[in-house]
């Protein structure tokens, strides 16, 4: 199982002292076969790569420039960099960097540059409350992938992460039953191999004993509660328990 703490817009360099209660865990049985990768802000990837020198834990982006090259694009970053500051992950397509503008066309930009980079792509799709409500789940989700995806030969490098946005920072997540059928519906849009999918959105210690029994998922997203190291160390434990 994949458990990816997705800091969003938190931290600083005093946070990382946080995180050596993690560091200890990630080297200990109790994690069994769980694999922990750390999204921080770019600011803090580079010293968060050395912190994290000595153990099993990977780092991650939360976003990227889609020039596959360096150029005039003030404010911005490129996979390229983020590799070379230690980064092995980006997330692409979040839906608040969606909500922000990125459409479709852009996020398979972004994500064959990251390819390019060879970064390891953890590709956010999902639906929001409106078109849940108009049952266009399906068409929505299938749009994303169709287009995301366009011309990207290897998906062996590629994670899945089902976010539904109505379920983002609202402690609400879908019944076992629709989660187990959307998932298995993302997999029918691919002939071969199946990407790892994790699902993301509002996960928690308390609703991880509800969503470990989806038995067709590879891992989790996990936003607010990946701040707090006794929070994600325990839902990673209450995954295995």
């Amino acid at each position: 199982m994949y458990f990816v703490a997705n800091w969003k817009m938190y931290g600083n360099l005093s946070s990382l002292n946080t995180l050596n209660k993690v560091i200890k865990f990630s080297k200990s049985k109790a994690i069994n076969k769980g694999r922990l990768i750390y999204c921080p802000p770019n600011t803090l990837i580079s010293p968060l790569s050395k912190k994290f020198s000595n153990c099993q834990i990977a780092i991650g982006a939360q976003n990227c420039h889609e020039n596959e090259s360096y150029g005039p694009f003030t404010g911005f970053v490129n996979c390229k960099m983020l590799k070379n500051i230690g980064a092995q992950f980006v997330i692409v397509g979040h839906s608040e960097n969606r909500k922000k503008g990125e459409n479709d066309k852009l996020i398979n930009l972004k994500i064959k540059s990251a390819l390019k980079a060879k970064l390891k792509v953890i590709f956010c799709i999902g639906e929001t409350l409106v078109e849940k409500r108009k049952k266009k789940t399906k068409s929505i989700l299938s749009n994303q992938i169709k287009i995301g995806l366009k011309k990207v030969k290897n998906k062996s490098k590629i994670f899945i992460a089902y976010e539904p946005v109505w379920a983002i920072g609202t402690g609400i997540i879908p019944s076992s039953n629709d989660l187990i059928k959307t998932v298995q519906f993302i997999k029918s849009k691919f002939k071969k191999k199946f990407p790892k999918i994790l699902y993301g959105g509002s996960v928690n210690p308390k609703n991880i004993k509800n969503l470990k029994e989806i038995d067709n998922i590879d891992g989790f997203l996990i936003g607010g509660a990946s701040q707090n190291a006794n929070k994600f160390i325990d839902i990673v434990k209450k995954t295995y328990s």
